[in-house]
Parts: C-alpha cells; sequence; structure tokens
C-alpha cells in the first residue's frame, strides 16, 4: 500500500510525527548532558532527573487523560507541541544569559514528560478516528520504521552537533522540530467525523469528574484482552529501561569502552528495528495478529538475559551489538503490531483515556524499576543487577494473548 492511498492528512501527521521525532532523537541525552558538562553535578542529580521528568510528568499527565477525550485531538497535539517547544527553548534562553539551574532543567523535563503522555493520548485516538481499522497497521508500521530511522542517525548526529556547537544545540533544534510538528498538524485541516465524536460530549462535561482519572486504567483492567497485554508490555518496558544507566555505567566505567563506541554498540542495532518494522505487516497477513505478538513478543525478551556475559574488547562490543540487534528486530515486528491490536480493542471513546493512562503506568514503572534496580546494583553489583533484570524478564510472555486470531 503506497503512502498516498492512506491521504494527505495521514502523510502530513506522518510528516509531523518523523520531524519531531527526529528533534527528539538528536537531542538523546541532552539533559544529562547539559546537567554533566555546563552545571557540574553528580551521579546522583543526574539519576534524579532522569526518575523526576518521568515520575513526576506522568502524574501530572493523569487528569489530562480524560480531559482530552473530551475534546477535538488535533489542536490538543497542536498545543502540546508548542508547550514543548516553549519550555524547551527556555533552557538556551537561560543559558545565553547564564543563570540555567538543576531545578530549571527538572522543571523542564516535568513539563516535557506530561506533554509527551498528553500528545501520545490525542494523537492514538486522532489517527484512529483518521484511518479504517484495515489501515491501521500500515501506518503503525510507518511510525515504527521512522522511530527507528531516527533512532539510527540522531544520537551520533547530535554528538557531533553538541561537539561542533555547544551543549544547548540539540535542545535548539528538538524545540524547532515541535514548532515544525505542529505546524504540520495544523496543515491537516480540520475533519467532521473528529468534530461529531467528541464535541457533544465534550459540551455536555466541562469539568473532569474523578471517576474519569481512573477510568483508562479501570477499562484496562477489566478487559481480558487488554489486561495481560499492558501487563506485559509495562513490565517489558521497565525491565529493559532499568539497566540502561547500568550497561552505561558498565561499558564507560568497568570495561572502558570509549563514548563513541558505547554510541555505536546501540546505534548501529537499531537498523534491526526498522527491519522488524518492514516485516510486521506480510507476517500478519501470513500468520495472524495474536500469533505475531506471542512468538515475537517471547522472542523479544529472549536477548536482555545475554548482557550478563558484557566484557571489554572488541568482542565484548559485538556481544551489545548482537544482543541488541535481536532484541529490536523484535520489537520491530512487535510493536506495530501491539500498537494496532489496542487500537482496535478500545472503543473510539476511549482511546485517549486508555492511551493516557497507559503511557503513565509505563513511565512510573520505568521511574520505579530504574531506582530499585539502582539500589540493587549498590547492594550487589551491576552485572548481578542486569542478570536478575534478563531472568524476571523470561517470564513475561505468560501475559501475553495466547487464543487464536
Amino acid at each position: 500500500m503506497s503512502t498516498e492511498s492512506l491521504g494527505t492528512p495521514f502523510r502530513w501527521l506522518w510528516g509531523a510525527y518523523a520531524t519531531s521525532l527526529a528533534g527528539t532523537w538528536l537531542a538523546f541525552d541532552s539533559f544529562p548532558l547539559i546537567a554533566v558538562l555546563v552545571l557540574h553535578v553528580g551521579p546522583a542529580q543526574v539519576s534524579l532527573l532522569a526518575a523526576a521528568g518521568l515520575a513526576v510528568g506522568a502524574v501530572v499527565a493523569v487528569p489530562l487523560g480524560p480531559w482530552v477525550e473530551f475534546r477535538r485531538k488535533r489542536p490538543v497535539m497542536v498545543a502540546m507541541d508548542l508547550v514543548r517547544c516553549g519550555v524547551l527553548l527556555s533552557v538556551p534562553a537561560a543559558y545565553a544569559f547564564d543563570v540555567l539551574t538543576f531545578a530549571q532543567l527538572v522543571v523542564v523535563a516535568i513539563v516535557v514528560a506530561a506533554a509527551d503522555i498528553t500528545f501520545t493520548a490525542a494523537s492514538g485516538s486522532y489517527l484512529k478516528a483518521l484511518l479504517p481499522p484495515s489501515q491501521l497497521l500500515v501506518a503503525n508500521g510507518r511510525f515504527e520504521s521512522t522511530m527507528w530511522t531516527a533512532s539510527v542517525l540522531g544520537p551520533p548526529l547530535g554528538g557531533a552537533a553538541v561537539g561542533l556547537l555547544g551543549p544547548v544545540t540539540t535542545v535548539v533544534a528538538n524545540a524547532v522540530s515541535f514548532l515544525l510538528s505542529a505546524a504540520g498538524i495544523r496543515a491537516i485541516g480540520g475533519r467532521p467525523e473528529e468534530g461529531r465524536r467528541s464535541r457533544p460530549e465534550g459540551e455536555r462535561r466541562a469539568r473532569v469528574r474523578a471517576g474519569d482519572l481512573v477510568e483508562g486504567w479501570r477499562f484496562i483492567l477489566v478487559d481480558p484482552v487488554l489486561r495481560p497485554l499492558f501487563l506485559n508490555t509495562v513490565l517489558v518496558s521497565g525491565l529493559i529501561m532499568a539497566t540502561a544507566p547500568l550497561v552505561a555505567v558498565l561499558m564507560l566505567g568497568r570495561f572502558g569502552f570509549a563514548p563513541w563506541q558505547y554510541a555505536l554498540a546501540f546505534a548501529v542495532p537499531c537498523t534491526g528495528g526498522l527491519i522488524g518494522s518492514r516485516l510486521s505487516r506480510p507476517l500478519v497477513a501470513r500468520y495472524g495478529q495474536r500469533r505475531i505478538m506471542l512468538t515475537f513478543g517471547t522472542l523479544r525478551v529472549c536477548w536482555p538475559i545475554g548482557m550478563v556475559f558484557l566484557h571489554g574488547g572488541t568482542t565484548g562490543l559485538v556481544l551489545v551489538m548482537v544482543v541488541q540487534f535481536g532484541l529490536i528486530l523484535s520489537m520491530g515486528v512487535f510493536n506495530p503490531v501491539y500498537a494496532t491490536y489496542r487500537l482496535q480493542h478500545t472503543p473510539a471513546d476511549r482511546v485517549a483515556r486508555t492511551l493516557s493512562a497507559w503511557s503513565v503506568s509505563s513511565k512510573l514503572t520505568v521511574a520505579a524499576l530504574t531506582a530499585l534496580w539502582g539500589l540493587l546494583a549498590a547492594l550487589t553489583t551491576p552485572l548481578t543487577a542486569v542478570g536478575a533484570a534478563g531472568v524476571l524478564i523470561l517470564a513475561t510472555p505468560l501475559l501475553l494473548p495466547r487464543s487464536r486470531d
């Protein structure tokens, strides 16, 4: 299916997504770099910056899920892009006047995290209204391939830009990418079905009730289809991300890899995600949606245990690349299939609240497990903690949907 067959509105949406994603990956780890290079803070504060942005941003986003549900989604998406642009631009402005503080970085990280969750909830609902169910897998596959392409190219280019032009350069580029994304989404134009779907209910419910705040979680947890998938994806992402700082400490510290080797070890395997996203649709067409989710949902958790064998030298670098390539290839197939499955099994009037609850849960789990695994590494060793995560993640396929299509 060609891009043309998905229509001009989707092309604008895809272009906006690609633009903002390019900026995000270009600015990958920009806040920790600024914290270390400009503010000269220690490891504890860098960890706090990462955890606070995820955890507090997720909590702030909780009431925004039901608020988004009863409003037109495109203006919400534009507003979240503009919020992210504005708050990010405050960082280079403060840096230029030599008034940048660690507290400001934390606040900006929180606002960006909350806006990310709100944008994701609105965009998922908008995509379901924009395309028929038969085209959702194609669209999600394109989003997935775009994400992995940006993850391959963005960090190396961002690192070069920081080295040549200074530590806040990529933050400026990221802010501009959100501004361009807002312009692209605005260019889509209004769609009558979007307004009909959300406006009447929104007019009747000017205020969000307390029960609306938990409606997303209530719907997920009572639904026999979504509940196991929710638990699986939240736990898998949490356990994978919890070990990321520990792997960085091991590679850059104990095993003495250079920063460029560390970046290479995680950038090159992202080509697996691009390959996997291209394979997802033909695999589903041949074997069925649930079978592919079960197969590749299982395959993706078989790889992290390999990091327990991490060591220095060329063979250690190759080991990381092989493990990451296998993990990301499996995720490249799994992610668009599960994203489509989730949209198909969520009623249109609950998409925003459901996606918001899903994102909030995922970010809070990542923050909590990252802190817990840091403590475990302190009590044992980083390699022991990495191995423990690898063992626990092997049990998560039990939560995947197993009934027939």
